[in-house]
C-alpha cells in the first residue's frame, strides 16, 4: 500500500495553521527584547530571558512526540496537541506586552518573562505535531514540497506578525509612543491580533485535513503486519531516552549543522533591537524609551518581516526545484552561506534602509533552514517513531539557543563592550560553520542526485 499523493492545496491546508504559530512567533522574536527592556532588563541580561524559549522547546517537544505517536481518538493523532497549544498561545500573546497591568503581585518584568514562558511552551506544543503531520500524510516523494509549503506560509505569518506594528502606526494612525514601563499600544494590540490569527488559522486545519490511523501508517510500513504491536502500545514515556540513543545515523549529522544553525539565528533575534538602536541609529545603550528608539524597534520588525517575505517566496517557488535539480545537501549548505554573508553585512550597512539587503540574504538560509533539514530527516525515521524522533531533533534546535542565551549576553558586555552588532557578526560566523558541516551529512532517499 503507498500514502495517497495531496494536491498543492491539500498541503496546504494541512499546514495552514502554521500562518498563525508563526504570526505570533514573529511577534515574540522581533518584540520580547523590546518589552523586556521597557520593563526593566538590561541589553546584557536579554539572552538569560530568552533561555525561557529553548528550555521549553528542550522539554516540551520531545514529550509532545511520544504521546502524539501514541494518540489516536475522535479528533485525531496530532490535530488536538496543536490546538490546545494554539489556545495556551494566545493567553500569552494577549498578556505578555500588558504585563505591567499585574504590578500590584509581582514586577512587570517577572509576568512578561513568565508569558514569555508560556508562549514558549504553548508555540511548542504546537509547533512539534505539525512537522510530524507533513511526515505522517506525505508520501517521500512529497517531503520536500510538503516542508516547503509549510515553510511558505512560516514566511507569511512572520511577516504580518513583524510589520504589523509598523503597519498599524504608519496606516492606522495607532501611537508607538509611550512613558516608560509601558509597552507602546500599536505593540499591544498587535499581540491580540496575533492571538486572533493564531486561533482562526489553527482551525482551518482542523477542519479541513484527515489523519490516517495508527493502523493505516502500520500497512504503509509494513503491508504484512497492519496491527498495531503490544509492545508499541506500552511505550513508555521513558522510552524517549532510548530512542536518543537509538537515533539515526543521518538524524546524528545533521545535530552539528543545527547546532551552529540554531546558535546564529538566537543571537539574531535577541540582539537585533538593541544592535540596529546602537550602530545604526546612533542611540546610546541605556536609551529604551525614547521614540528614536521605539521607531528603532518598529524598523526591526520590517526587517524581520522583509527575511520571512523572502523566506516564504524562497520557499514556495525556489526551493524544491533548486533541490530537485543540485540535492537538498548543496541547496542547504549553500543557503546557509548567504545567511551568514547577510549578517556580517549588517555592520557595514551606511543606514537603516540598507539593511533591507542583508535580510533578504537572511531570508534564503531561513527558508533552508526551515525545510531542508527535516525534509533529509523525515526519510530515515520510521513513521511509527515520527513525532517523538520529531521531538528529539528539537533538541539540536534548542541546545545551541540555551548555549547562547547562557553566554550570549556576557560575551556582549565584556568582550562587545556593550555592543550587541558584534552578537551579529558572531551569527553570521556560525552560519558559515553550519555551511560546511552539511557535507558530513548522508541524505539517505533524496531523490535528486546527490553531492
Amino acid at each position: 500500500m503507498e500514502k495517497r499523493k495531496l494536491s498543492f492545496w491539500e498541503i496546504w491546508n494541512m499546514s495552514f495553521g502554521f500562518l498563525g504559530i508563526q504570526m505570533g512567533f514573529a511577534l515574540q522574536n522581533a518584540n520580547a527584547s523590546r518589552i523586556l527592556q521597557i520593563f526593566g532588563a538590561d541589553v546584557h541580561e536579554l539572552s538569560w530571558f530568552w533561555i525561557i524559549a529553548p528550555l521549553m522547546g528542550l522539554i516540551v517537544q520531545p514529550i509532545i512526540g511520544h504521546y502524539s505517536d501514541k494518540t489516536w481518538g475522535r479528533f485525531g493523532r496530532r490535530k488536538p496537541f496543536f490546538l490546545v497549544g494554539a489556545v495556551l498561545a494566545s493567553v500569552g500573546l494577549i498578556l505578555m506586552p500588558q504585563a505591567n497591568i499585574f504590578i500590584s503581585v509581582l514586577p512587570a518584568l517577572w509576568v512578561g518573562a513568565g508569558m514569555l514562558m508560556i508562549m514558549d511552551a504553548s508555540f511548542n506544543i504546537a509547533m512539534e505535531p505539525f512537522r510530524a503531520l507533513v511526515g505522517d500524510n506525505l508520501r517521500t516523494d512529497q517531503h520536500t514540497a510538503g516542508f516547503s509549503i509549510q515553510t511558505s506560509l512560516i514566511g507569511f505569518g512572520a511577516v504580518i506578525g513583524s510589520a504589523l506594528p509598523y503597519i498599524l502606526t504608519k496606516y492606522f494612525g495607532v501611537p508607538n509612543s509611550t512613558v516608560p514601563g509601558s509597552v507602546p499600544l500599536n505593540l499591544t494590540l498587535s499581540f491580540i491580533i496575533g492571538a486572533a490569527v493564531l486561533i482562526g488559522s489553527i482551525l482551518v486545519t482542523v477542519f479541513t485535513t484527515k489523519e490516517y490511523s495508527p493502523e493505516e501508517l502500520a500497512k504503509f510500513e509494513n503491508p504484512q503486519n497492519a496491527v498495531v504491536s503490544d509492545s508499541e502500545e506500552k511505550s513508555k514515556i521513558t522510552d524517549i531516552f532510548s530512542d536518543f540513543a537509538k537515533m539515526p545515523a543521518t538524524m546524528r549529522q545533521l545535530s552539528w549543522v543545527q547546532f551552529f544553525s540554531w546558535f546564529g539565528l538566537f543571537g539574531m533575534w535577541v540582539f537585533t533591537t538593541p544592535a540596529i538602536a546602537h550602530h545604526i541609529y546612533g542611540l546610546p545603550l541605556s536609551d529604551t524609551s525614547s521614540q528614536q528608539y521605539q521607531d528603532a524597534g518598529d524598523w526591526v520588525g520590517i526587517l524581520f518581516g522583509v527575511y520571512n517575505l523572502v523566506s516564504a517566496i524562497v520557499a514556495l517557488f525556489f526551493l524544491p526545484y533548486i533541490a530537485k535539480k543540485i540535492g537538498r545537501k548543496a541547496t542547504h549548505s549553500i543557503s546557509l552561506v548567504i545567511g551568514g554573508i547577510g549578517l556580517i553585512s549588517i555592520y557595514f550597512m551606511p543606514n537603516e534602509n540598507w539593511i533591507v539587503l542583508p535580510m533578504i540574504l537572511i531570508g534564503i538560509a531561513w527558508a533552508s533552514i526551515l525545510a531542508m533539514p527535516y525534509a533529509i530527516l523525515a526519510g530515515s525515521i520510521t513513521p511509527k517513531k515520527m513525532g517523538v524522533y520529531i521531538g528529539i531533533f528539537n533538541f539540536f534546535v534548542v541546545i545551541p539557543q540555551i548555549v547562547n542565551a547562557l553566554i550570549g549576553g556576557p560575551i556582549v558586555k565584556y568582550l562587545y563592550n556593550g555592543d550587541a552588532i558584534y552578537a551579529l557578526v558572531t551569527s553570521g560566523v556560525s552560519f558559515l560553520i553550519a555551511a560546511a558541516l552539511v557535507s558530513k551529512v548522508k541524505d539517505v532517499d533524496d531523490v535528486s542526485q546527490k553531492i
